[in-house]
């Protein structure tokens, strides 16, 4: 054994130490830092060749060691936009200049132009619903936007889409004179037509009343003279266009917006309906009507009916479920999804590439990132108004330090004894 061997090892000893200090002193400092995940210094051993009589020593050397998968401990707060993960997932947060990275921190604020920016100046990710509900690419960070809050002023939406669905009276006598039917827009309507009406709103988010009109026209039998289907007709008016003096609304100023028929079987079950959509030329829009939910069984006439859009309403509130769909909720009591924010996971977790920021960014070890909505595929929720604290041990993290300051100590000395035999050596000569 060379006395310049047992210095160089306790050389080593002392940087791998420095080392554990290292991650030990990160520790401590990002203790209180959202979403951060503790490092830990792990130690393996060089082994030079020996002889039975002549031990020639190594050394040490040391890896860090990334705890990502252990879950921190959830704290509520009182900011909405605060955004904790329960079970495994990152957010998919994008940096300055566009990179797309990963997170668990979900300190989350909305900065100027809206957007939703955490303490390290990430911007997170989410899908949007312009076009529909959105579908996750599950390989890739492809129709990511940033997800902006802003939501000012009024909103209206105007309606593409309504439905009536019920039950029309199968003994509801049959209406042969075409003159008396709605269609016709007189003010001769008979006694067993039915009427509804429905609220629909246009692109400025007026409410738009329409009447719809429930009249039996025929009823087809076979040979036996047994009832084998009926018709129905539907006509729909605008209520503003309908008469303002007398007791009936006809006739109305304008013809009807649509005129239905309504085709049932002998069980009184739906067969068809045609020119069901409202055409209004008054607000140049088209409502598509759905009629199929309609029965004709011998009960007395029910109906009941929505109609998409929305009116003119200001925003009262933006929440984050645990789905992850970020949705306004309007002083009118309606609501409209904005994003769905995915998160995104990786096959080992503990092998990403940390960046600064508390950021992390996949590997070949840590194997590609697979995107999936919370509450999918094993991922887990989101937590609106909670974060994610720190996973660092403090009383560990100390126990630590003191190891690794005896163990640097106890290798300082050996250095420091090879030191002085040296010293013996080079007196002898002396």
């Amino acid at each position: 054994m060379s006395i310049f061997g047992s210095m160089k090892t306790a050389v080593s000893g002392m940087s791998a130490q420095a080392n554990r200090l290292s991650t030990v002193s990160d520790n401590i400092a990002n203790a209180n830092t959202v979403g951060y995940k503790a490092v830990s210094t792990s130690f393996s051993s060089l082994v030079l060749p020996s002889s039975s009589g002549n031990y020639n020593s190594g050394g040490v050397q040391t890896s860090v060691r990334q705890a990502i998968s252990e879950q921190g401990d959830i704290s509520y707060t009182t900011s909405d936009y605060d955004l904790a993960i329960s079970g495994d997932g990152f957010f998919i947060v994008q940096s300055a200049d566009g990179t797309p990275v990963l997170t668990r921190a979900g300190d989350f604020s909305v900065d100027s132009d809206g957007n939703l920016v955490n303490s390290a100046g990430f911007t997170l990710m989410g899908y949007s619903y312009d076009s529909g509900v959105p579908a996750v690419v599950v390989n890739g960070f492809d129709g990511l936007v940033p997800v902006n809050v802003t939501q000012s002023g009024l909103s209206a939406v105007a309606s593409t889409s309504a439905y009536f669905s019920g039950n029309l009276n199968s003994e509801a006598t049959v209406v042969t004179d075409t003159t008396t039917l709605p269609s016709a827009n007189t003010s001769d309507v008979t006694d067993d037509t039915q009427k509804m009406s429905l609220v629909a709103y246009d692109s400025l988010g007026a409410t738009v009343q329409y009447d719809y009109y429930f009249t039996k026209t025929g009823v087809t039998t076979d040979s036996s003279g047994a009832v084998t289907g009926s018709t129905w007709e539907v006509a729909v008016y605008r209520n503003a266009d309908a008469t303002t003096g007398g007791t009936t609304s006809f006739p109305y100023s304008s013809d009807a917006v649509s005129v239905a028929t309504l085709s049932f079987d002998a069980d009184g079950q739906l067969t068809s309906a045609t020119n069901t959509d409202i055409v209004d030329p008054t607000t140049a829009q088209t409502i598509t009507m759905d009629y199929s939910d309609f029965t004709q069984l011998a009960s007395d006439f029910s109906a009941t009916g929505s109609a998409d859009g929305q009116a003119a309403s200001a925003v009262s509130a933006v929440s984050i479920g645990t789905d992850g769909v970020v949705s306004v909720s309007y002083a009118n009591g309606t609501t409209k999804s904005l994003y769905q924010i995915p998160l995104a996971t990786v096959a080992s977790p503990d092998n990403l590439t940390l960046l600064s920021g508390n950021v992390y960014s996949a590997n070949g070890q840590s194997g590609v990132t697979v995107t999936g909505f919370p509450q999918t595929n094993g991922l887990g929720s989101i937590q609106s108004g909670a974060l994610e604290s720190s996973n660092v041990d403090l009383a560990g993290e100390l126990t630590e330090m003191i190891e690794a300051q005896r163990s640097y100590t106890a290798n300082s000395k050996v250095f420091q004894t090879g030191s002085d035999i040296m010293d013996v050596l080079v007196n002898l000569k002396r």
